[in-house]
């Protein structure tokens, strides 16, 4: 859209001005103008919030750069019964410490933040942003999905230089799960448009039947009927007899939804832009002065739209993007992306001239894998200065290790040979080197409960199967369900994550040996032992390549969310971190660039950019181990935003394919020296050879 944008909007107000001076509009009488109609998906909308950027505002809900750094996060007066407005302010804090280091130590203040330029230049100031904020859902009506949209309009705002940033939420995070990635579109003076993807960290207390509501405020279900988040959709007699057999459970929208929303992730990307430019247009457009309807002064064809994201964010705004057959987004950034790309044989992936053997794996696939062999893994020698190791219970992670040798799975006869296979295992599926010592970490933190909510989601279950005898509960320090605390569930807007572990619910094993436990706690009926419930990783992994009805649902499910990697010419730019555990970069980022580069040829503007010494988790930079040995994508992102503008406001090139080569700030685990611009080299406009990332003969060439 590079030089479009004032001539097409000053164009428009011309047009609209003549059309109202001849009492016309709408497209009557041969115009081309027609009148800003609300989209037809928007099934309720919120009417605008301003915030004067002292006391609230858009970024930091008020907080600004040192309330957000805190770690107290910000007070609730009646924990019980927390006001939209605490609510908010809260999930802002929560989901923007989420996403960043929130250390000084870390860059924070001096090389990101709300206080620092989007030059890189830090400010004294607390970068606050005034402006107005729009809530709507976006529904079927159905009021089974009910997407969260929003979008953020900020004061600077330039109506001669129109462009909208969309961004959408990483992981199962709610509304303001991206407001550390919208943060360039306020600084810019962009619209920010949001979207919570469908996921939007719903939940519905089964128990007491009370769910959230948009604003996150909860109430009971059957009074907020449609306008409820999320409801599990159980009936009276379905939700008692559940409730009777398995007290003090959980439902949350992401895995019990029943919609599989990956499959829509991009749709509702592109759902959040057409609302941010009807909002756009309601707030600054001409208006015809006989009836007071605004105009559509503000059109794809003259507002510049870049489209961002990270993880789960950053595959949808691909999605979106190859969904756009309207031309609405003129560019896109994607950080470490969840994206699937299509199997295609033909692509191949090399690392320093040798070829990957296992790429382009589904997420359910490689997650499954860890599931099974992480606990294990994390026993071997040569892991033993993983951070967080003492995460990994020893003994059940060493059952876990005997277990799958009787099983079949491993072939090891010590639990030390046994511990190094599952490693090896782990690499051999496509794993990095890079990324082996947060194994450990990961499987405490995130693995499990990814997996769980993942086969859930594919296969449309209904909270009532309890899929593979896992469900979502409250636990005591026994690891017992009990009820949750009661200050808990009416804040879970704000604190949660949508995927437990998360505001004091757990996963649960149903099937546990002497009655429902803690999963990790749990002992398995085919065992015996306490082996981190290995029975239910098996039944999970097992959906994959299963034959009865519940694994075709599964993978009819995983099917429906593989993408072609067809960006249709637009400019883009992917950043993943070498070292991600989480989302590996030879089934996410490298396949995915490379069937861009198939599909699309000497049309494909896609750059993709690979950042060692990088993870999946800025917020994991404080702990000991990971602070000395890993350093922060969440500049990298900021740096493509920037090129990304550059090309579509300036034709300015964008940079080729590379590896950006960081230096670790090393020292001790826990007290790591503080970063400094000299550990993050920028993206290169001229990378050297051995930097170089290429493509050609169907084949990634990614160096050493």
């Amino acid at each position: 859209m590079a030089g479009r944008s004032a001539r097409g909007l000053v164009l428009g107000l011309v047009a609209g001005a003549v059309v109202a001076a001849c009492g016309g509009g709408g497209g009557g009488g041969g115009s081309s103008v027609s009148y800003n109609l609300l989209p037809a998906f928007i099934s309720s909308v919120i009417s605008k919030i301003a915030y004067d950027g002292t006391s609230d505002d858009l970024l930091t809900a008020g907080l600004g750069k040192t309330g957000l750094q805190s770690a107290v996060a910000p007070a609730v007066t009646d924990p019980a019964n927390p006001t939209a407005a605490e609510l908010r302010r809260l999930a802002i804090y929560s989901n923007y410490r989420a996403l960043i280091d929130p250390t000084s130590n870390g860059g924070y203040g001096t090389l990101y933040g709300p206080n620092v330029d989007l030059n890189g230049v830090a400010g004294t100031g607390e970068g606050r942003v005034a402006g107005s904020e729009y809530l709507a859902y976006a529904d079927d009506g159905s009021g089974r999905q009910n997407v969260t949209l929003m979008v953020q309009v900020p004061t600077s705002f330039d109506k001669a230089n129109p462009c909208i940033h969309a961004v959408v939420s990483s992981g199962s995070r709610g509304i303001y799960g991206p407001v550390a990635v919208g943060e360039w579109g306020l600084k810019r003076g962009c619209a920010v448009a949001y979207a919570d993807k469908g996921t939007g960290n719903g939940a519905h207390d089964l128990q007491s039947d009370k769910v959230t509501l948009m604003h996150g405020i909860v109430a009971d279900a059957g009074a907020a009927g449609k306008s409820a988040q999320f409801n599990a959709g159980l009936s009276a007699a379905e939700r008692t007899a559940f409730n009777s057999a398995t007290p003090n459970r959980y439902a949350f929208k992401h895995a019990h939804s029943q919609q599989n929303p990956e499959k829509d992730w991009g749709k509702h990307a592109l759902q959040a832009i057409e609302f941010a430019l009807y909002v756009l247009n309601e707030q600054f457009a001409s208006a015809n002065p006989y009836t007071g309807q605004k105009y559509q002064d503000f059109r794809p064809d003259n507002t510049l739209v870049i489209a961002a994201g990270v993880s789960n964010g950053g595959g949808a705004v691909l999605q979106a993007v190859e969904a756009d057959t309207s031309g609405l987004i003129d560019g896109v950034v994607a950080g470490e992306p969840e994206i699937q790309p299509l199997v295609n044989a033909a692509v191949q992936v090399k690392r320093g001239g040798v070829t990957v053997d296992t790429t382009a794996r589904g997420l359910y696939d490689y997650f499954t894998v860890a599931n099974l062999y992480q606990p294990c893994a994390a026993l071997s020698s040569s892991l033993s200065a993983s951070p967080f190791l003492i995460m990994i219970n020893t003994a059940r992670a060493t059952n876990r290790c005997t277990q799958l040798k009787a099983r079949g799975l491993l072939a090891g006869t010590t639990s030390a040979e046994q511990a190094d296979e599952a490693l090896q295992k782990l690499l051999s599926y496509g794993w990095e080197a890079e990324a082996s010592l947060l194994h450990a970490s990961h499987y405490a933190f995130a693995t499990p409960a990814v997996t769980v909510t993942y086969a859930n989601t594919y296969a449309r279950a209904s909270v009532k199967e309890n899929l593979c005898g896992i469900s979502f509960g409250a636990t005591d320090a026994t690891g017992a369900p009990v009820a949750l605390a009661a200050s808990a569930f009416p804040r879970i807007f704000g604190t949660g994550n949508g995927v437990p572990p998360t505001s004091g619910i757990n996963l649960i094993n149903n099937s546990s040996v002497g009655g429902p436990l803690k999963d990790d706690l749990s002992t398995s009926p085919g065992s015996g032992v306490a082996d981190y419930n290995l029975d239910g990783a098996i039944c999970l992994r097992n959906l994959l390549s299963g034959t009865d009805a519940l694994a075709t649902r599964t993978q009819a499910g995983i099917n429906e969310v593989r993408r072609s990697g067809n960006l249709r010419g637009r400019p883009g730019i992917i950043v993943h971190g070498r070292s991600d555990a989480l989302l590996p970069v030879n089934h996410t980022s490298r396949p995915y660039f490379g069937a861009n580069k198939m599909i699309e040829g000497a049309a494909s503007k896609l750059s993709y950019v690979e950042v060692t010494n990088a993870n999946h988790f800025d917020a994991f930079l404080p702990l000991a181990g990971y602070d000395t040995r890993l350093v922060p994508l969440h500049g990298y992102v900021f740096q493509a935003l920037n090129m990304i503008y550059a090309n579509l406001k300036s034709g300015v090139a964008l940079p080729p394919s590379q590896v950006v080569r960081t230096t670790p700030r090393g020292g001790t685990p826990g007290a790591a020296p503080a970063i400094t611009s000299a550990n993050l080299p920028p993206i290169s406009t001229s990378p050297t050879g051995t930097n170089q990332i290429t493509f050609g003969a169907n084949t990634v060439n990614v160096p050493d």
